[in-house]
């Protein structure tokens, strides 16, 4: 997989959690191990540019997706597509004030969001009620594993 992140801040991101967070969710969602993925870190006039530009919202918002190729998850006994997956705009100023309101740590929010873009590149999405109820299970499934599993193999 390739997955490339570029930071545009002055916050420091530990690039190794984000390709980390990325390859655990391609390969549990089974997305191609070609596919490629770039993370982009802005501050909070870019992201309201991109916000505005492409949703219509004012102000800054936390994560915005930008898919290329559409790839979709590869269901049972199906070959997954290789391709562009494509691009997770992240604000790490927004997901800072909103990880200090929900009371856990900057990184947990960035890694939260960057599972969020990426189930929203492969065609996730929580417009509707159901369709939230799915994403967002999956989502709190996927981040937790990952955690966990991170948790053992830091002896944390």
């Amino acid at each position: 997989m390739s997955i490339e992140v570029l930071n545009e801040t002055d916050h420091e991101i530990d690039e190794g959690e984000f390709v980390a967070i990325s390859r655990y969710v391609l390969s549990e969602m089974r997305v191609h191990p070609q596919a490629e993925l770039c993370i982009r870190m802005v501050g909070e006039d870019t992201m309201t540019v991109l916000h505005e530009q492409w949703m219509d919202l004012p102000g800054p918002t936390d994560v915005m997706s930008f898919p290329m190729d559409e790839l979709e998850p590869a269901g049972e006994g199906q070959e997954p597509e290789e391709g562009i997956l494509g691009d997770i705009v992240l604000c790490p100023s927004v997901a800072m004030k909103q990880a200090a309101e929900a009371g856990h740590a900057t990184i947990e929010e960035m890694l939260l969001l960057t599972t969020h873009g990426i189930l929203h590149l492969l065609g996730y999405d929580h417009a509707e009620v159901d369709e939230e109820k799915e994403m967002f299970e999956l989502q709190r499934q996927l981040l937790l594993t990952f955690l966990a599993q991170r948790g053992r193999e830091t002896g944390a």
